[in-house]
């Protein structure tokens, strides 16, 4: 009995298909496709975008701003993107943090959260309370992270977080008080959760050997992520500043982007902080959105095997063309990393970021790589505007295209790659989070309008 039952969980994989569900999902697909011409016919804004990319208005908040275009005569005039925290042109506080060395997340953040620039004695007390905060519950690592190791960190990040829900006696408390408490202490754990759960599945998946550092209390958030990843926990003060740099320009982009969309969607809900930000988790996972920059590189890697001369743009070109058309790399006809749905002209999350690539490359003895990205960054959007039909003509890299590349260079996993920027954006999460509990006060509830006729039932039997 005992090795039946045995021989029966052998045999058994969650992931098993069958012939019967094969022919059901014939029959799901079958029955789910909407005819586009209905979305035209009703004017409904798919993707809650209009025909020229605009983004459907369905909210305010104070905390970030995207422009892209400016208005002349009631026309759209794309111009170089801007990216604003709080009022603030990211470039400038780029600009400041970086000329005085510094590093400049934790002051993003609370400029995020509580809607002003910090203080120095506000600063300072703000980064000693999230390294205060920086430690997991008794035996967590152990108990949860070590079990059932993912392959993928992003769903290793998000059931880590669901499960601190138990570890916490008022989660379900909605004040803005104890939210503020769960955020902060959710910023200052997620870099742990993500690079344990990393070392989890190395460790469990792949046989290399197990390596656990204590954070450091005299760390930033940048300085604490690498320290807990490299074996030796060394780095220098520059690859420090750049990870830095990279968590300013994903600390957040406006409510309409997709992950934190959903979030203002739960929350307004008024479910706990730990389903808010799992859900966000959920929709940054997906490739279309924080995923990718893997995919960034994946393309680039694919490029180079299959380009002979790296030099020759037309050879290049063809290529992108044959990407285009959904007859190489993953076959899906998109070019990622190129183009955006807001930004037209400039991405100024990818001009920041270009400049330290650059000087990554150099020091790190890859300048051709720069090269070579900066060779397809010039090419793609011609190749786009080649095979495309466009409501607009002017396309350009977003912050993807050169993300991928430094972490590559930064020696950094591309498991972490997403997880990277879910640390980076659990600030902007939790500055709309806090502002939909504060000024939200309704259910965000959209329509849809079903499009099926109706149909008289017809018994079992007679069917």
């Amino acid at each position: 009995m005992a090795a039946a039952k045995k021989e029966t969980e052998k045999k058994y994989e969650f992931s098993d298909n069958t012939p019967e569900i094969e022919k059901m999902a014939d029959i799901v697909q079958e029955n789910n496709q909407i005819d586009p011409t209905l979305y035209l016919r009703y004017n409904v804004k798919r993707g809650l975008r209009d025909i020229s990319g605009r983004g459907v208005l369905t909210g305010l908040t104070e905390i970030a701003e995207v422009k892209s275009y400016t208005i002349d005569d009631d026309e759209l005039v794309p111009c170089p993107g801007k990216l604003y925290y709080r009022g603030y042109n990211l470039e400038d506080l780029v600009t400041s943090f970086t000329k005085e060395r510094r590093f400049g997340f934790e002051e993003t953040a609370y400029l995020l959260i509580f809607g002003k620039l910090p203080t120095v004695k506000e600063l300072n007390q703000f980064s000693k309370t999230l390294a205060s905060y920086r430690t997991l519950p008794t035996n967590f690592v152990r108990d949860v992270i070590m079990k059932a190791p993912s392959k993928d960190m992003m769903n290793t990040l998000s059931r880590s977080i669901l499960t601190l829900y138990s570890y916490d006696n008022h989660a379900d408390d909605v004040s803005i008080d104890n939210v503020l408490r769960q955020c902060i202490q959710l910023i200052a754990i997620t870099p742990l959760l993500a690079v344990y759960g990393y070392h989890a599945y190395e460790h469990y998946k792949e046989g290399e050997s197990l390596v656990i550092h204590q954070p450091d209390p005299s760390m930033g958030t940048a300085e604490t992520i690498l320290h807990l990843l490299r074996d030796d926990s060394k780095f220098t003060k520059f690859e420090a500043r750049v990870l830095d740099l990279c968590l300013v320009l994903h600390a957040d982009h406006g409510g309409g982007n997709n992950s934190t969309f959903t979030n203002r969607v739960v929350t307004s809900t008024l479910t706990d902080t730990y389903s808010a930000m799992s859900a966000s988790l959920a929709s940054l996972k997906g490739p279309r959105h924080g995923g990718a920059n893997i995919r960034v590189v994946g393309m680039m890697d694919d490029i180079q095997k299959h380009v002979k001369d790296l030099n020759d743009d037309e050879e290049i070109s063809r290529y992108l063309n044959k990407i285009l058309r959904g007859k190489a790399y993953d076959k899906q006809g998109l070019l990622y990393g190129v183009g955006h749905a807001v930004y037209s002209i400039s991405d100024p999350r990818a001009v920041i970021l270009k400049k330290y690539v650059g000087q990554l490359a150099k020091e790190k003895g890859a300048q051709a790589d720069f090269d070579f990205y900066q060779k397809v960054e010039k090419l793609a959007p011609l190749a786009i505007a080649n095979n495309r039909t466009m409501y607009r003509t002017d396309i350009s890299v977003n912050v993807d295209f050169y993300s991928g590349l430094l972490y590559r260079l930064l020696g950094l996993p591309e498991e972490l790659f997403t997880p990277l920027f879910a640390i980076a954006r659990m600030a902007g999460w939790s500055a709309h989070r806090i502002e939909e509990l504060v000024s939200g006060g309704k259910i965000i509830r959209p329509a849809y309008k079903n499009v099926v006729k109706h149909a008289k039932y017809v018994p079992l039997k007679k069917r």
